[in-house]
């Protein structure tokens, strides 16, 4: 097993708000996406070398502060990660702070009411 965690679907009110949102925050496009009628996503930077996951919209996808903490990398971006989240409408929640040998992290509230990590290796 390569990685544990493999997949992850971010739930979202507004699909194209939240695309702006996570472009600007991941400094990368997201991109939307159809799986039919009625099914599309935001596919997050990364899918294609690994694990990522996508923003799904719909009844049965209710953003949450609670629940599991989902980390994205902000990898040596920590802090223009975290600007561009309060220029998108979503709040830091924890400002970056270390996390001992596992690098540092700032966890904020995205455009949509979900609480996200996001993670550098590097301050």
């Amino acid at each position: 097993m390569n990685n544990t965690l493999c997949w992850t679907d971010i739930p979202v009110r507004d699909l194209d708000r939240a695309i702006g949102f996570y472009s600007a925050v991941l400094g990368a496009k997201v991109l939307k996406q159809s799986a039919g009628p009625g099914m599309e996503f935001g596919l997050l930077p990364g899918y294609d070398k690994g694990v990522s996951g996508c923003l799904c919209a719909g009844p049965s996808h209710v953003p949450s502060q609670q629940g599991p903490l989902i980390y994205l990398s902000a990898d040596g971006r920590l802090d223009a990660a975290l600007s561009a989240a309060v220029a998108a409408h979503g709040k830091v929640l924890q400002p970056k702070h270390p996390i001992g040998a596992h690098g540092f992290r700032g966890i904020i509230e995205d455009s949509e009411g979900n609480r996200i990590a996001l993670h550098s290796q590097t301050s």
